[in-house]
């Protein structure tokens, strides 16, 4: 294998803008903005704008469409013209 081609993979703080919610990963991704964690130590912290804690199919606001009501109007329409 090559030498020196792959990025540098370090740790990192993912933080949600959308919530109060931030996790400590590995990662290749940098950022000039540090933030001190629960270890006590200064990690570089990456901004994200959705994440599990704000995504609404994991905080359950999820909005399901009623999908048996068009199947339902579907058959109507084409039962007709037999």
């Amino acid at each position: 294998m090559k030498a020196d081609i792959h990025p540098d993979y370090h740790p990192v703080v993912f933080q949600d803008a959308a919530s109060d919610f931030a996790f400590l990963t590995r990662s290749t991704m940098t950022s000039d903005e540090t933030v001190k964690w629960e270890d006590g130590n200064e990690y570089p912290v990456v901004k994200v704008d959705i994440s599990s804690a704000s995504h609404p199919f994991y905080t359950g606001k999820q909005k399901v469409m009623d999908a048996g009501g068009r199947i339902d109007k579907f058959k109507r329409r084409y039962a007709a013209g037999k």
